[in-house]
């Protein structure tokens, strides 16, 4: 329903404008440059209050806030679309309605009171309760009265309606106390419109959602009072409403803007900070405008006229000492406006200067956030290279949930991030990661020191389990089989040597039966050495890949570039190849491997690809596991890039100063 209405008010805005601009144009030459500014500055800032209300009422359907901005936006263009148009009737003889000089005598109100109405139902579309239904009716009839009161106003109309005939009649003499009545009626019961405002901040205690739409909204609300203000002071101080004009713009281009933004996205930006901003900005502002108000009332005064370039040099020079004082001033305004902020980013830096003197730790920066948001909930996380998850202080992983996840950059890469609990904005939340990017550095390199550490022990641990178990395989190999072929040879020589002249034995066969076992001992302990170190690298590390790889059933692509390298990177490249290439055979289903063994600097790169099943896993007791302990017992270091469907890619780096 509101969607059609707001779509209905836009469209006849929007013919009030085409009018007031046919008037303009009629005018022609005649127009001064105060009536076109005053019709452009109508259109300006009425086409965002439809367009935004008219997207908010097709987006919030049931919420009259979206019919309220469009009549924001056509009490902005109305106004000066039908006086333009009415002056250029005036002019040169087109239709003028005399009703319609008469209504504009006391127009002037009607661009407060969708302001006025807005303040009563944002953001819900409802007053703050039962005793506050009455509020827009009386709005709206003092409004009306106002206006009526004004168009039977006894006074010749303003030029250059001067002669225009009161359509409406006239009142008394007595009656136009009245009029001052409901001004200042309609006063009081805007500040009626700002305390339900207020009220309704109040009760959204519990409500983040609606507290954050209300501060949006008061950020826009706080022109209101200034437009007033300023009106006064103008035509009390200049006799002209030049200033007015200041308070009218700035409260008729935040309106629609921060009322969009409460009920469309109102955390796109922090609220708080926003208004800590807007406050402190308008502290600076209002002292500029004091000054130029003053300094031309001055110079009116002393000098018979307007003293603008005197003013204007005032205010400039205002401006430059006040500059200085503007980040003060916006330190004390965060601290009353903004105590979040203050606090968050005061506890940060006196986290960093204690880590810097030893009294603290990087790690406590957690607790830290957490006891100066006052939010238990938020946690912060670290990124350590070669990991995909978020780990906390300890190392242990960290699920962000549904959580708000804010990342902590340092020279543009990813190190850590906050996780938002139950309180912090977004902006806000980016603010402090910025600020503790150094924290989480340290706390990271630490995480990543430690867990290296770690690392080591475990796999110097592995490898001398593994030791323990390839000597006792040998001892086992060596035991049952070479060895005992040894013996039984020995037992057999000294038999026959001790028959050799009875004729008793048979020495011819024995001793062929022996060189055959000889020979089989020998097979076996070459097939132990080459479990120890290939017999094929006495060719070299590149002919010993190329053989490996020419016994393989699986389609091979071999690029082998090694040179020359020490013995001991060699076999443990070998091995690396070795084992990969088996695991793809047995396990990977692959159509294709990729051998890849190349040098640069003073590094050996070895690579194998496959395109196979993928899922792949550094587990504990796996070869992989035992080729990473093999790679960082020779200084390298292995990676495993294995996604499931997408094949696996292993890939060791092994330090090479031959």
């Amino acid at each position: 329903m509101y969607r059609r209405w707001a779509t209905t008010v836009a469209v006849f805005t929007v013919l009030m404008l085409l009018l007031g601009g046919f008037g303009l144009l009629t005018l022609g030459a005649e127009a001064g440059a105060g009536d076109i500014a005053w019709y452009a500055s109508g259109v300006a800032l009425s086409l965002p209050s439809l367009a935004l209300g008219v997207v908010v009422a097709a987006r919030r359907p049931a919420n009259p806030v979206g019919l309220l901005l469009a009549l924001v936006g056509f009490a902005i263009g109305f106004i000066p679309a039908a006086e333009t148009y009415l002056l250029a009737a005036h002019r040169h003889g087109l239709p003028l309605p005399d009703l319609a000089v008469s209504l504009m005598q006391g127009s002037w109100t009607l661009l407060y009171l969708p302001v006025a109405l807005l303040m009563l139902y944002f953001p819900d579309g409802r007053v703050p309760g039962p005793r506050w239904r009455w509020a827009p009716v009386v709005i709206v009839a003092d409004v009306v009265l106002f206006i009526v009161a004004c168009a039977m106003d006894p006074a010749p109309y303003a030029a250059p309606f001067a002669g225009a005939p009161h359509v409406l009649g006239t009142l008394p003499e007595s009656a136009l106390a009245g009029m001052l009545v409901l001004v200042f009626g309609f006063f009081a019961l805007l500040v009626t419109a700002a305390a339900a405002m207020v009220a309704k901040f109040r009760r959204a205690a519990g409500d983040p959602v609606r507290r954050a739409q209300l501060k949006w909204f008061a950020i826009a609300a706080f022109w209101l009072p200034a437009a007033l203000l300023t009106c006064w002071l103008s035509y009390l101080l200049l006799n002209r409403p030049d200033l007015a004009m200041i308070g009218l713009y700035g409260l008729f281009v935040t309106i629609p803007v921060a009322t969009a933004i409460a009920m469309l996205r109102h955390d796109l930006y922090d609220v708080d900070k926003a208004i800590s901003t807007a406050v402190t900005y308008g502290a600076v502002t209002a002292v500029l405008l004091g000054v130029y108000t003053l300094v031309s009332f001055l110079g009116g005064l002393l000098a018979g006229q307007g003293g603008a370039v005197a003013a204007a040099a005032a205010t400039a020079g205002c401006a430059a000492v006040l500059n200085p004082v503007r980040t003060r001033l916006q330190r004390l305004v965060d601290g009353r406006m903004y105590p979040q902020r203050r606090a968050a980013l005061a506890a940060v830096e006196g986290l960093r200067e204690r880590t810097h003197a030893g009294a603290a730790e990087p790690e406590q920066l957690q607790a830290v956030l957490r006891e100066a948001l006052r939010d238990p909930r938020l946690r912060v996380a670290y990124r350590v290279p070669g990991s995909v998850d978020l780990v906390d202080a300890d190392g242990e992983t960290v699920s962000a949930g549904d959580a708000q996840v804010v990342p902590v950059l340092l020279s543009g890469q990813e190190i850590g991030a906050l996780i938002r609990g139950d309180v912090g904005s977004p902006q806000l939340l980016r603010e402090l990661a910025a600020s503790c990017a150094l924290l989480v550095e340290v706390v990271r390199l630490r995480i990543e020191l430690a867990g290296a550490l770690r690392e080591v022990e475990s796999s110097r641990a592995r490898l001398l389990a593994t030791g323990y178990r390839e000597r006792r395989r040998l001892e086992r190999d060596l035991h049952d089989g070479a060895q005992q072929r040894l013996v039984s040879l020995g037992m057999a020589l000294r038999l026959a040597q001790r028959h050799l002249h009875d004729g008793s034995v048979d020495v011819n066969g024995l001793l062929d039966q022996s060189v055959a076992e000889l020979g089989t001992a020998v097979a076996e302990l070459r097939a132990i050495a080459h479990g120890l170190r290939p017999s094929s690298l006495d060719d070299g590390l590149d002919a010993a890949v190329r053989t490996l790889a020419g016994s393989l059933t699986v389609p091979v692509t071999v690029e082998v570039a090694a040179g020359d390298v020490s013995d001991d990177v060699a076999t443990t490249a070998y091995y690396v190849v070795s084992e990969a290439v088996t695991n793809v055979v047995k396990h990977a289903e692959a159509g294709w491997i990729g051998l890849r063994v190349t040098r640069a600097d003073r590094e050996l790169a070895v690579q194998i690809s496959d395109d196979g099943r993928g899922g792949a896993r550094l587990r504990p007791g796996s070869g992989l596991a035992g080729l990473a302990d093999r790679v960082a017992a020779a200084g390298g270091a292995l990676l495993v890039d294995s996604t499931a469907g997408r094949g696996t890619v292993v890939r060791a780096v092994l330090p090479c100063v031959s």
